[in-house]
């Protein structure tokens, strides 16, 4: 169901202004407060900039986030001006040594380490800055998956070979390299899968803070922190359905309790934001092909490229239009599935497909929801150099 503000303002929004993205910061803010109030307090919550780093939605998440976790030069030099007062983790594989100096020089409070390689292009780049403090991190682990602990993932980033993060016996024949250098290591970093729900990540949770402990043990480490990364299920096909933070939080509670002296940290990206923003286009034409409808939209995976990523259908809910200036016949379905694609030249720029609608015409909106996450942002925009959407922040 599309809350009557968003409604209401993707009604009135002129033709010429869609495409559009709606986020309703309002409804961002609520979700983020009851996230936060799920959460242990002593567990830190940093937002996955890379899920959509509008800085719009930086600064409405600024009062509920411990912190922002960034994974390029570029997410950083943004975060870093969009919300300048609160932490940056930055991670991901593959940073060059301009990131790595310009991470440096902007003070991210921690860097995830993500191999043996960067480890000492760090050290090095520390040892330049001897009169600043020292550089605090974490090794990002690949630990492997417990069985069937990963089943549920829709995408697995480690529990099994990956470039990322460091593998166990490497992190641990890490250690020595540290010795004399200006890095600091606090704790231990695992984001194995995205797409699992509460029971499994907690689990997931549970071995990483186990394996860190461990570690910590054996070497004498005074390791405080642990990274468990974020993960947390979006169900496209249910969109009113919502990960389980109460669960989620309540277990978090339990594993602090059993590893004291431990701060955890979580990164969740979608979970935090999909759901207060709706891509709105209007419907060009209508037209069946071989027994089955089609709606043109304005539009199309250029600009949301998620369910063409995942392979669902967006789900959305049609405004319809009353008027029709047109001197022909308005172009209709009526009581059958249709398929929405876009304007793009390929059979791919599918945004929902066969979904039954009582009614739907040309020059009715569409308002697709659960677009506030991976969707403008990691869309391939030039392709057939159509315009770009407009973008709304109602607050």
């Amino acid at each position: 169901m599309i809350p009557p503000r968003v409604a209401g303002h993707a009604t009135a929004l002129p033709s010429g202004d869609l495409p559009a993205y709606v986020h309703d910061l309002t409804a961002l803010a609520g979700d983020a407060a009851e996230i936060r109030a799920a959460l242990p307090p002593e567990t830190e919550l940093y937002y996955a900039a890379k899920a959509n780093p509008a800085p719009e939605l930086l600064q409405a998440l600024a009062p509920y986030v411990s912190g922002y976790e960034v994974s390029s030069g570029g997410e950083l030099a943004h975060v870093r001006k969009a919300v300048p007062g609160l932490p940056l983790a930055f991670g991901g594989p593959g940073k060059t040594e301009p990131e790595l100096r310009l991470a440096l020089d902007l003070g991210a409070e921690r860097i995830h380490v993500e191999s043996e390689s960067e480890l000492r292009l760090l050290a090095a780049l520390a040892a330049e800055r001897p009169q600043e403090a020292p550089v605090d991190i974490l090794l990002r682990v690949n630990l492997p998956a417990g069985d069937g602990e990963l089943g549920g993932a829709a995408l697995a980033m480690g529990g099994r070979p990956s470039p990322f993060g460091l593998d166990p016996r490497r992190a641990e024949a890490c250690l020595p390299l540290l010795r004399g250098t200006r890095l600091r290591l606090r704790g231990i970093h695992a984001h194995l899968a995205s797409g699992l729900d509460a029971p499994a990540l907690l689990a997931v949770a549970a071995r990483i803070t186990a394996w860190a402990r461990a570690l910590d043990e054996r070497h004498g480490l005074g390791l405080d922190e642990v990274n468990v990364g974020g993960g947390m299920a979006v169900d496209y096909a249910r969109p009113h359905a919502r990960f389980d933070w109460a669960a989620y939080g309540a277990g978090l509670a339990r594993l602090a309790a059993a590893r004291p002296g431990y701060r955890l940290r979580i990164e969740p990206g979608r979970a935090l934001t999909a759901h207060s923003g709706w891509y709105v286009t209007e419907v060009l034409d209508v037209k069946h092909s071989h027994g089955e409808a089609f709606a043109v939209v304005r539009g199309g995976t250029h600009h949301l490229r998620t369910p063409a990523a995942k392979g669902h259908d967006q789900p959305f809910t049609v405004l319809s239009a009353d008027t029709w200036e047109r001197p022909w016949p308005r172009p209709a379905a009526l009581d059958e599935p249709v398929t929405l694609s876009g304007q793009l030249c390929t059979p791919k720029d599918v945004l929902a497909r066969a979904v039954p609608v009582a009614e739907l015409r040309a020059g009715d909106r569409i308002a697709f929801a659960m677009a506030g996450a991976y969707a403008w942002n990691i869309s391939h925009h030039d392709f057939l150099m159509h315009p770009a959407p407009t973008f709304h922040f109602l607050s």
